[in-house]
């Protein structure tokens, strides 16, 4: 690269698109066994059995997890959300974001080698493609095949399995946001709404290019994660790191080769396999890279190599730089505990907010227009406007008091029961009245009370004040 940038530099030609950009070259992936590759296995089986099985489960009547953005509800194991609970969907959002830079911090890019959507629908693509092609040597040969029936009909039946899958997916997604059981039908028939049968067929899409398609491609040049994920790392994090000093000078061992020869080599005998089985189709033994995604592949290939020549397993492994150093490596770090920390305080007091949450909301604002004024029976009147948010997933009918000033009291239709469906937000004016003897400064603190008659639990109160005359 060197010689090349001072080549241009000294003809003065300007570089060409070749040197910014190469075309991407298909990678192989050759399949592996071992502990790792039975771990991620069973993190797409899990994940996809959450995915896929969570809309059909239904609880409390209704679909367990369901995002109902028509009706403005958010339901969740039995409790429902509205628009005015966005606080915690911002928190968890939060939460999420510090879970990974703890994960992050303690255990590299753990996320991306196991849980990533990236990754796990990668995984499946690759077994269906191994299924219908064969492995790499199988695949690679097949590429370099003219256009026959053989390979029309494998490379056929390999697409049509993933756009059928990619559909699947895209109707799952859309089944979180509209009723799974309403959409499948509503699908079929033509009668589904546009912005269903448009998140069905765009996620279907973007499953398939992404997953699909482009692969590596997706965790080299677009995920911004693996751009910023250095600057949660330090020298306690766990890595997956080549034992350098321990493989080189790697080279093959030959059958008829001299001992003093080969104990000159390291124990890599750059078969490569790391490299093969590397889904981003990096070398580990170039050191640590940003588009390793941790999915320790590699690992599981080289110990297999290392059993059958005879060598301690090993070479590349999960680690530490303080570690490979010869150096304690600390998991309990400032960095550590303070996103530990942080976690656990949000966690909790997520989980406090919405054990204590009421699905009732009252607020109460002092009309602005009109500070006070006296009524014809000699009252003070102080005019509010009241909202009540039912987030209920029932319609209640509520009993507004007032208090704070001896007295005091609502007027006219405020004082009687008042009505509100589920999920509504009622608007209405409300007026207080007081004896002007019972008002004894200018600014005043009075109470509204809102409770469910026929709930006696759904209550809540709201704070405002009272304006009389200036003392």
């Amino acid at each position: 690269m060197t010689s090349q940038n001072s080549k241009t530099e000294s003809s003065g030609d300007k570089p060409s698109m070749e040197e910014f950009y190469a075309k991407r070259k298909k990678i192989y992936v050759r399949k592996v066994h071992g502990v790792f590759a039975r771990l991620r296995s069973l993190a797409v089986i899990v994940l996809f059995a959450i995915f896929y099985g969570l809309p059909w489960i239904n609880y409390g009547g209704h679909q367990a997890v369901l995002w109902d953005l028509e009706h403005r509800q958010f339901h969740v194991f039995g409790t429902t959300f509205w628009p005015q609970d966005f606080f915690y969907l911002a928190v968890i959002f939060i939460i999420m974001a510090y879970l990974l830079f703890f994960v992050t911090a303690l255990a590299g890019r753990l996320w991306c080698g196991y849980a990533c959507p990236q990754t796990v629908y990668t995984e499946f693509f690759m077994w269906v493609e191994r299924l219908i092609e064969g492995d790499r040597p199988q695949q690679m040969k097949l590429d370099k095949m003219p256009w026959n029936r053989e390979k029309i009909l494998k490379k056929a039946s390999k697409h049509l399995i993933w756009i059928a899958f990619s559909l699947f997916t895209g109707f799952t997604l859309a089944g979180y946001f509209f009723p799974i059981r309403e959409l499948l039908p509503a699908l079929v028939t033509g009668t589904a709404t546009g912005w269903a049968t448009f998140w069905t067929f765009f996620y279907a899409l973007a499953t398939w290019g992404l997953g699909a398609m482009m692969r590596e491609q997706v965790c080299t040049y677009i995920c911004p994660y693996a751009r910023f994920q250095s600057a949660m790392f330090d020298r306690d994090t766990l890595i997956i790191s080549y034992d350098e000093e321990r493989g080189e000078p790697r080279g093959h061992r030959k059958k008829n080769m001299p001992e003093e020869e080969a104990a000159k080599l390291g124990d890599c005998v750059d078969c490569t396999m790391c490299v093969q089985v590397c889904p981003t189709g990096i070398d580990i033994r170039d050191g640590l890279q940003y588009q390793c995604i941790a999915c320790a592949a590699c690992i599981d290939a080289c110990d297999e190599i290392m059993e059958k020549v005879g060598k301690p397993k090993g070479l590349i492994k999960y680690t530490t730089e303080h570690a490979m150093q010869g150096r304690e490596t600390k998991i309990l770090r400032l960095r550590t505990l303070i996103y530990a920390t942080i976690l656990v305080a949000l966690v909790g007091g997520l989980l406090y907010s919405v054990s204590q949450r009421v699905p009732l909301e009252l607020d109460v604002m002092k009309d602005r227009n009109t500070l006070y004024r006296e009524n014809g029976e000699g009252m003070l009147e102080n005019v509010y406007i009241m909202k009540i948010a039912n987030m209920d997933v029932k319609d209640h009918t509520y009993q507004l008091s007032v208090s704070g000033l001896d007295g005091i009291s609502l007027l006219e239709d405020a004082a009687q029961p008042i009505p509100v469906k589920s999920g509504e937000v009622l608007t209405k004016i409300i007026k207080v009245e007081v004896d002007p003897g019972n008002v004894p400064e200018t600014t005043n603190d009075i109470v509204f009370h809102i409770q469910a008659l026929d709930n006696p639990e759904l209550v809540d109160d709201q704070k405002s004040r009272f304006i009389g005359p200036m003392r």
